[in-house]
């Protein structure tokens, strides 16, 4: 009998903790609070990739640290449980490939590194884009490598010296 009570009182719990937390995500502070993450989150992308178009290799080891802080930060809303998988899943490699470009001051490793996170990370942008963002997935031409811009013009990170301006929009969001 005391199991079921117990039992019982877990689930009631649970079921008022649900209801506090989905009241707590519509209130407009918490919106705005979560649309700033995420712009945190994209402008940090934003900026490791232009390190790396200034051949910038430390600047990029600093900010591969902080994207990988706020990307730790960040909580999924709003997804079945399918969609919460992959998207815990792919944070943790992209985290995982932060960490990677944290490990080395050699700018081209930090490139290859950041070929597979750009990658990654264009799976998770429609959860982790803000509202009032629009980003460019932009490819080489000659290397089939993507990465992510605020902006139509191309700069590519891979090859700024020989290569700046080589590369295409290939989709929007």
């Amino acid at each position: 009998m005391k199991k079921i009570i117990v039992i019982a009182f877990i689930c009631i719990s649970t079921l008022a903790q649900a209801q506090l937390t989905s009241k707590e995500e519509v209130t407009t502070e918490l919106v705005a609070k979560r649309e700033a993450q995420k712009k945190e989150i994209t402008n940090n992308y934003l900026v490791l990739k232009n390190n790396l178009i200034s051949s910038d290799s430390l600047s990029v080891v600093k900010n591969a640290g902080v994207l990988q802080n706020s990307l730790q930060n960040f909580k999924f809303k709003k997804l079945n449980l399918q969609q919460m998988n992959e998207a815990m899943k792919t944070r943790k490699e992209i985290i995982a490939l932060t960490a990677e470009i944290t490990a080395t001051k050699n700018i081209n490793k930090q490139r290859k590194i950041f070929e597979t996170l750009s990658a990654k990370f264009w799976e998770l942008t429609p959860k982790l884009k803000a509202d009032e963002t629009k980003l460019y997935l932009q490819v080489c031409p000659m290397t089939s490598a993507t990465w992510l811009s605020d902006s139509k013009e191309i700069k590519n990170p891979y090859y700024p010296k020989n290569m700046l301006t080589c590369g295409e929009v290939k989709a929007s969001l």
